[in-house]
C-alpha cells in the first residue's frame, strides 16, 4: 500500500484493518464497534470515502469523499479528529454541534479568506492567492448531498484536489480539514513527483539529505559480532614443497639404512 495512505491512517492504526483483494476498495478500516467506515481506493479517484452510522448495518448518517489529489496530512487532521471524538457510548461523532454552517470553515474566515456574496444558493469561500477555497450549498436540503466541498489547485484530474462532505458531516470534522488548509508549516515533497503546473506554482525549498548518524560504542560492538571470525597463520595447515625421493628401475624405493 502507498505511503500515503499510511500517513493519513496514522490516527486509527490501532483500529481494525480488513485488506481487500477484489473490487475498488483496497483498504477498509472500521472503528471498534463498525460504526464508522474509512474506505481506501488506491486506484480510483475518490481515494478516500469515510463515514459514519448509528449501528454498524444502518445507512450512512453523514460521508465524506476525499480524491487522489488531497495531500494526506489534511486528511489525517480529519481522521484524527473523528478518532478523537469516537467512543462506544457516544453518539457525538454523529452529529453536528451547531446549525451554522460558517462553523465549519470559520478557520478560512479566520485566516483572511474572502467571502463571496450567496450565488444560486452556493457560498463561496476564497483563499487570497484565489488557488483554494470552499463552496457551501445554504439551500439543499437533501442529508445525502454534497453540501460541503473544500478544494485547492487549478481545475483537473491530476491538479485539483477536493474533500466533499454530506449535509450531516460533523462541523468540527470539516472545521478540522479546514484548519490543515491553512497551516502555513512546509511539508516534504518529492519534485519529481509533482504535476508540473503545481511545482510551478509552490513555493519549493531543497532539503539535503540527512547525515548519517555515527555509530554507537554498541553499534560498533554488534557490527564486530557479525564479522567472520579472523584464522591465524599458526592454524593454516603448511604443505610441504620439497621433492618425493626418487623410486628406482624396479618400482620400489631405495632401503632405509639403519
Amino acid at each position: 500500500m502507498a505511503d500515503v495512505a499510511d500517513d493519513s491512517f496514522e490516527p486509527v492504526v490501532n483500529w481494525p484493518h480488513y485488506h481487500l483483494d477484489d473490487g475498488p476498495c483496497q483498504l477498509l478500516i472500521t472503528s471498534p464497534d463498525h460504526r464508522i467506515k474509512i474506505a481506501w481506493a488506491g486506484d480510483d479517484y475518490d481515494v478516500w470515502r469515510i463515514g459514519a452510522s448509528r449501528n454498524p448495518v444502518s445507512e450512512l448518517q453523514w460521508s465524506a469523499r476525499i480524491n487522489q489529489n488531497t495531500p494526506p496530512e489534511l486528511v489525517r487532521e480529519f481522521t484524527s479528529a473523528l478518532a478523537d471524538e469516537w467512543s462506544e457510548d457516544s453518539d457525538t461523532f454523529l452529529v453536528a454541534r451547531s446549525y451554522r454552517w460558517t462553523d465549519a470553515v470559520q478557520p478560512l474566515l479566520d485566516a483572511g479568506w474572502e467571502r463571496k456574496p450567496p450565488s444560486r444558493g452556493i457560498v463561496e469561500i476564497i483563499s487570497p492567492d484565489q488557488l483554494a477555497g470552499a463552496s457551501i450549498d445554504v439551500v439543499n436540503t437533501d442529508p445525502h448531498a454534497d453540501t460541503y466541498v473544500l478544494w485547492a489547485g487549478p481545475p483537473g484530474w491530476g491538479t485539483r484536489a477536493e474533500a466533499a462532505f454530506t449535509a450531516r458531516t460533523p462541523h468540527y470534522l470539516i472545521a478540522a480539514m479546514a484548519t490543515a488548509f491553512v497551516d502555513p508549516n512546509p511539508v516534504i515533497r518529492n519534485k519529481a513527483r509533482l504535476n508540473p503546473r503545481l511545482a510551478q506554482m509552490a513555493q519549493l525549498t531543497p532539503v539535503p539529505p540527512p547525515r548519517p548518524t555515527p555509530p554507537t560504542p554498541r553499534d560498533i560492538q554488534r557490527q564486530a559480532a557479525r564479522r567472520p571470525a579472523v584464522v591465524s597463520n599458526s592454524s593454516v595447515p603448511r604443505w610441504s614443497t620439497s621433492t618425493l625421493p626418487q623410486v628406482g628401475a624396479g618400482g620400489s624405493l631405495p632401503p632405509r639404512r639403519r
